[in-house]
């Protein structure tokens, strides 16, 4: 399965410059926020696959103006094509503001999803907006990471989180560039600013996933 995964800055290629054809090769679209909900639109319509998305803490438009045609993600467990992945989009609390949560507010966003992750026996993709405390986050107190991830991947090893909200562009504050690909434990964490494609394998329906939302693969002409 192809999966791309986009946040926080539109893609000129794959907008702006659009050649027909260009997203067909893909199964899934992710989204982990802070995107005009036109784009991802646009990215569903061209794609013909779903695009499941959770909210940046900037995606207060999506309220009024949701983006048509896709899926928010946003505290849920989902299969596609065996692949389970959970949703939990917004930040860390830096001022008043919607999708931004306290360290406690997350950690009870995670626990309600306990008894779902355990019904499935895990988790093998999460989509968040922000990143872990440490692994790709930033010193300033808007684009800190959530501890609490650190928790929930030491709790359910998933083989990827992929987030957004650092934008991946010489940074002032460390005179650096933000690295894409980090590691924590056996979990890759994934900058998806932009844009990034991942591969993986199908996993094989199983009778534990009935009753779940379940969007499976359709033939593309």
């Amino acid at each position: 399965m192809k999966i791309l995964a986009v946040s926080d800055e539109e893609c000129a290629a794959l907008w702006d410059h659009y050649v027909p054809g260009r997203l067909s090769e893909y199964d899934l679209i992710l989204s982990s926020g802070d995107l005009k909900p036109e784009y991802l639109s646009f990215l569903v319509t061209m794609g013909r696959c779903p695009v499941l998305y959770v909210h940046g803490n900037h995606d207060t438009v999506y309220d009024e103006n949701p983006p048509e045609g896709c899926d928010c993600i946003d505290d849920a467990l989902v299969v596609y094509n065996g692949i389970r992945i959970l949703g939990l989009g917004g930040c860390l609390r830096y001022h008043p503001g919607d999708y931004q949560y306290t360290e406690k507010q997350m950690a009870r966003r995670i626990s309600k999803l306990h008894w779902k992750i355990r019904r499935l026996g895990g988790v093998d993709i999460v989509v968040t907006h922000a990143p872990p405390l440490g692994v790709g986050d930033d010193e300033d107190p808007a684009h800190h990471g959530f501890e609490t991830f650190l928790e929930m991947i030491d709790l359910y090893k998933p083989k990827y989180l992929l987030h957004g909200h650092v934008h991946l562009r010489y940074n002032p504050h460390t005179g650096e560039t933000p690295v894409r690909e980090n590691r924590y434990g056996d979990t890759s964490v994934i900058n998806v600013s932009e844009r990034y494609v991942l591969e993986i394998p199908d996993v094989p329906f199983k009778e534990r996933d009935r009753g779940q939302i379940i969007w499976k693969t359709k033939h593309k002409d």
